[in-house]
């Protein structure tokens, strides 16, 4: 059999490089203003953004130095050499005392911006994480222990930042709040939410907020989080109630996005057209459980062998894990598991399931696996070693079970985020 493994990484490579920032965002940059430019940046790819905006301010308009200066909160590992922007390597997907630090200095160099002076904040995935500050009367450790019983939970990522965002002082809109004195705010966003909803990206820093106290109370309840009782009180709390659409704070705000995940979707969708691949194309705001989704593509792939296709099904999108046993992985890890269970007795498949930030579930660290790929190579390995693919899922210990097989999906921080990539073919 043809080894497709080389062309699976390709189409994962390939989405990843239409969001790449050192390539998307120089042309979405604004004019030097009068005054600084001040650029404030979070989440996975927030240090790549922001070499990318000095390479245009500093080498391209030749801005005096001085007049550029920044934060840039990122996942640890996820840094680059910079010159006038801050680095800061904070925790993700639990916060951590570096973020913390993070969130204050943005704040506090938000709230610095005069009226000469342009607002810049560039955005991606797991901003949300990367700048924690909480409200009065939340401590640290109440916010983490929040966090990680969403993460815990299964919930969708817009349903997790509707919680974050009613317990922070720097989430849904309170960005732009601080920074209220700049000649204008200027949000560039990479987006890795379904639908591309600019509130829920990072947790809407800059933008309006739609959600409510009500509907982050809900959602508690909808869980059965267990949460603190500091937590609850800020819950009810009006005064933490979330910007919206008439606050004096967006009127010089601007939002754009400059990558989203459906341009990552159609570049790998085109590469596998040119390979020769009839597609299906599944959409980039794919969401639930990664089992049950896995399951349903399955179906596909087993039909399409039937009638004797050669096909590409592709899919985005961010799918979920409710966390039942104690073991290590994450969705993209267990959708492929999930597939490997459901198509171990047939040939002609393979697969791929990655995240295009580099670290699907994980520990929060820069070595942390992307996903998973499954082949026939990969069915001979569970057989030889006797591996039960239902165990492993009961645990959710895809890792150890892809460690066993040798098929983690390892390209490192990427340093972009537009949600996962996956890819069936069919031969």
């Amino acid at each position: 059999m043809i080894d497709r493994r080389p062309l699976l990484r390709a189409l994962y490579d390939a989405a990843v490089a239409a969001a790449h920032p050192s390539t998307i965002l120089a042309p979405h940059l604004r004019p030097a203003p009068k005054g600084r430019v001040i650029c404030l940046a979070a989440g996975k790819g927030a240090g790549a953004m922001a070499a990318a905006a000095e390479r245009h301010y500093l080498d391209t308009l030749k801005l005096a130095p001085e007049r550029l200066l920044g934060i840039a909160t990122t996942r640890h590992g996820y840094g680059v050499p910079t010159r006038r922007i801050r680095v800061v390597e904070a925790g993700h997907p639990v916060p951590d005392e570096a973020g913390l630090k993070g969130a204050a200095d943005t704040l506090a160099l938000a709230g610095e911006a005069g009226p000469d002076d342009l607002l810049l904040v560039l955005l991606t995935g797991g901003g949300s994480a990367n700048w924690i500050a909480p409200v009065d009367g939340i401590s640290f450790a109440q916010k983490q222990a929040v966090n990680k019983a969403l993460l815990r939970s299964g919930a969708p990522i817009g349903e997790m930042n509707t919680v974050r965002k009613h317990l922070s002082r720097i989430k849904g809109g309170r960005l732009a709040r601080a920074g209220k004195n700049a000649a204008e705010i200027v949000t560039l966003a990479i987006s890795d939410v379904p639908h591309d909803d600019p509130s829920a990206i990072a947790s809407g820093p800059t933008v309006p907020d739609p959600t409510t106290l009500a509907d982050a109370r809900a959602i508690v309840a909808k869980y059965k989080l267990a949460i603190d009782e500091a937590v609850r009180r800020a819950l009810d709390d009006p005064a933490n109630e979330s910007c919206k659409p008439a606050d004096a704070a967006f009127a010089r705000a601007h939002f754009e996005l400059i990558a989203r995940p459906k341009q990552s979707l159609d570049a790998a969708v085109k590469l596998a057209r040119e390979s020769g691949y009839e597609t299906i194309d599944l959409g980039a705001d794919l969401e639930g459980e990664a089992r049950e989704v896995a399951a349903d593509h399955a179906k596909l792939a087993l039909q399409a062998r039937a009638q004797g296709k050669r096909v590409a099904i592709l899919s985005g999108g961010e799918l979920t894990v409710t966390v039942r046993g104690n073991g290590r992985g994450g969705p993209n890890q267990e959708y492929a598991l999930a597939l490997a269970s459901l198509l171990k007795d047939t040939a002609g498949i393979s697969a791929l399931a990655g995240d295009t930030d580099g670290a699907d579930g994980g520990a929060g660290h820069p070595t942390d696996p992307a996903g998973a790929l499954i082949d026939a190579a990969t069915f001979a390995k569970m057989k030889a070693q006797g591996l039960k693919p239902q165990a492993y899922l009961d645990n959710n210990d895809a890792t150890t079970f892809f460690e066993a097989t040798g098929d983690l999906l390892m390209p490192g921080p990427t340093l972009t985020n537009v949600n996962d990539i996956r890819v069936i073919l069919v031969d």
